[in-house]
C-alpha cells in the first residue's frame, strides 16, 4: 500500500494561491506518478455518506483534477450510502482509493458502519487521503474538535479509532486554523496543546502531505509537530524528512 497522506491535493482551501488540478507543490504529482498505473480505476469514500449531491460534485471535481495532471483513469466512483455492496473483493479491483474530506466524527462513524478498516488492511494500491481521510487513516485518530459546542461537550470523544494504516495522527490545513478560536478558546494553544501530552501530532499546511511506502514514511514540504505542549518546525517547504 502506498499512502498520500495530504492536507488538501488540490491546493490551498484558502485561496492563497490558485491550482488547476493536483497541487504540484513539493513533488506531489512527481511522486504520485510513479505509482500511479494506466487507465487507474479509482474510488472516492465519502465522508458524509448522506450528502449525495455534495458527494457527487467532490467526486466529479477530483476527476478532473486528477485528469488534468496527466494521470489516466478509467473509472472514477464512488462509496456513500447509496452503494449497495461493496465487498473486500470489489474494494480491492481498484487501484486507487480517496478518503474524502469533511467532519472527522461524522467520517469516523461511516467507516466503522462499513467495517472498512478490516476491508483496508491488505489493500495493495494507492490511498490518497484529504483532511479528514488523512486524519482518519490513523490507528488512533485525534479527532480535533472543529464545530461549535465540540470543543466544550463533556460527552465529546477526542480519541477514536481510524483504520490503522498508519501510527501517525495528522492534523491538516494548518495555516488556516493555526490562530482559529472555537467556544471561546484558542484551537491550538488551549485546545491542541492541552491534548498532545503523551501524544505526537503532525501538523501539515495545505500543500504538505505524507507520503508511506512499505512503512517508510516520510514528510514532504514544510510541517509541524505538537508532542507535550510543545510546537516545532520539524521541515521546510520544498525539503523532506524522514518521520518516525
Amino acid at each position: 500500500m502506498i499512502l498520500f497522506l495530504t492536507s488538501s491535493p488540490t491546493g490551498p482551501l484558502d485561496g492563497s494561491s490558485l491550482v488547476d488540478g493536483l497541487d504540484e507543490k513539493n513533488c506531489f504529482v512527481e511522486n504520485l506518478k510513479k505509482y500511479w498505473k494506466t487507465e487507474a480505476r479509482c474510488l472516492m469514500i465519502a465522508a458524509t455518506p448522506e450528502a449525495y449531491e455534495r458527494n457527487d460534485e467532490m467526486t466529479d471535481f477530483f476527476k478532473k483534477a486528477v485528469e488534468k495532471s496527466g494521470l489516466l483513469v478509467s473509472d472514477f466512483e464512488l462509496w456513500d450510502d447509496r452503494t449497495e455492496d461493496m465487498s473486500k473483493e470489489i474494494l480491492y479491483s481498484y487501484d486507487v482509493i480517496f478518503l474524502g474530506g469533511g467532519h472527522v466524527p461524522t467520517q469516523n462513524r461511516f467507516f466503522k458502519k462499513i467495517g472498512l478498516r478490516d476491508k483496508m488492511q491488505s489493500f495493495d494500491g494507492i490511498v490518497i487521503g484529504i483532511s479528514a481521510g488523512t486524519m482518519n487513516s490513523a490507528d488512533t485518530v485525534y479527532a480535533q474538535p472543529e464545530l461549535p459546542g465540540e470543543a466544550t461537550d463533556p460527552s465529546y470523544v477526542r480519541y477514536l479509532q481510524g483504520l490503522g494504516l498508519t501510527k501517525t495522527m495528522i492534523l491538516p490545513h494548518y495555516q488556516m486554523v493555526k490562530d482559529s478560536e472555537l467556544d471561546g478558546q484558542r484551537l491550538y494553544e488551549d485546545i491542541t496543546y492541552k491534548d498532545s501530552y503523551g501524544k505526537k501530532f503532525l501538523v501539515l499546511p495545505d500543500g504538505s502531505y505524507l507520503l508511506s511506502t512499505d512503512g517508510v514514511e516520510t514528510v514532504w514540504g514544510e510541517a509541524w509537530q505538537i508532542q507535550d505542549g510543545m510546537l516545532r518546525k520539524i521541515c521546510e517547504e520544498n525539503g523532506r524528512i524522514l518521520y518516525e
